[in-house]
């Protein structure tokens, strides 16, 4: 370990083995330490792919807790947030359902068989274009 405080305002430390930097860190008086302390702080996003969290612990910038600092007690959904994420998830599953019903029912009906019948009857030729054929309308190139 290799630690530099020639100058007052700042330390730097630096644990070495071999040739290669393991670890680097360095503390400044005219800088405030924010790694290390302790925060209390709102979770604004997670972000899954990266297995963290950005938080809103009151500093300028969103800090970045990953999720293996997190200690598994704390991994709980406020009431009134998972509340919610019920009700969402309730009217969501609702929408489906009703969707789900509409587009059975419409299959009930038999709509697509009387169409292919009445297709079938006019010699394979779908009735409206049949209808613009017999009025007269021109079909071919201009």
């Amino acid at each position: 370990m290799l630690i530099d405080a020639r100058h007052r305002e700042e330390t730097r430390i630096a644990v070495v083995k071999g040739n290669r930097i393991e670890e680097f860190d360095f503390e400044s008086a005219e800088r405030k330490q924010l790694k290390g302390n302790i925060y209390l702080a709102k979770v604004t996003r997670v972000e899954p792919s990266l297995q963290a969290a950005f938080i809103d612990y009151g500093g300028n910038r969103h800090g970045f807790l990953a999720f293996s600092e997190i200690h598994p007690d704390y991994y709980q959904i406020p009431k009134e947030d998972r509340d919610a994420l019920l009700r969402e998830e309730a009217e969501h599953a609702a929408e489906e359902a009703a969707l789900r019903a509409d587009y059975d029912s419409d299959d009930e009906e038999g709509d697509d068989e009387d169409d292919i019948e009445r297709f079938e009857d006019d010699g394979g030729v779908d009735p409206d274009v049949a209808d613009e054929l017999e009025g007269g309308e021109e079909t071919g190139e201009a």
